[in-house]
């Protein structure tokens, strides 16, 4: 990726819904879903890179805001009754 093609992570977890959907099928012949699958890792690293890196901004946003110490590690809330 050149750096004056912007990553859109957006667009890329859409076509990943969509691969994994043409997968999920079951429809497609072997090789056309390995060629489906290879697309579909090659996106997965993309936006795994994207939210590291808007991660490492967040993160030297708040250091440089003086919000150090108000970092916490994020908890998901369990939206499951028991």
């Amino acid at each position: 990726m050149s750096p004056a093609k912007k990553f859109d992570l957006e667009k890329s977890l859409a076509d990943l819904e969509e691969l994994v959907e043409e997968l999920e099928s079951g429809d497609l012949p072997l090789e056309k879903a390995m060629q489906k699958f290879e697309e579909g890792i090659k996106l997965t690293r993309g936006c795994q890179t994207a939210l590291k890196e808007a991660e490492q901004k967040v993160e030297i946003l708040l250091k440089s805001a003086g919000g150090e110490e108000a970092l916490e590690d994020f908890e998901p809330e369990d939206d499951q009754d028991q």
